[in-house]
């Protein structure tokens, strides 16, 4: 029977080869992490533009209806003005309570496992 001879690689082998070993994990880890942001970044920006179409179309949608009702489109739309202007300044002035939300969301979406 023949002895084996298992002698472990010199230790700076060994230290080259873990050093290569994580090197690739590093660039693995950095091409996940850049493309789940990017699969992310697309979804939401496709989620916005829908939802902003929706919205535009809905805000159209309610200007002919109530330009109908007063039959005058100007009124309508007029309506429609007005409403927006009342969301505008109900946002402005609970705009400090509306940013903390905001943005502990986007710090957990950047930081998510």
């Amino acid at each position: 029977m023949e002895a084996k001879n298992d002698t472990p690689p010199p230790l700076i082998d060994q230290l080259k080869d873990y050093a290569e070993t994580r090197i690739k994990l590093a660039k693995y880890q950095a091409i996940e992490g850049g493309t789940t942001i990017a699969a992310g970044l697309i979804s939401d920006v496709v989620t916005i533009i829908s939802m902003v179409l929706a919205f535009l179309f809905a805000s159209f949608t309610l200007a002919l209806y109530l330009g109908s009702v007063f039959h005058a489109w100007w009124m309508g739309f007029g309506c429609v003005s007005v409403l927006y202007l009342i969301i505008a300044l109900a946002i402005k002035y609970n705009k400090k309570r509306l940013e903390k939300p905001i943005v502990n969301a986007f710090i957990q979406k950047i930081f998510k496992d």
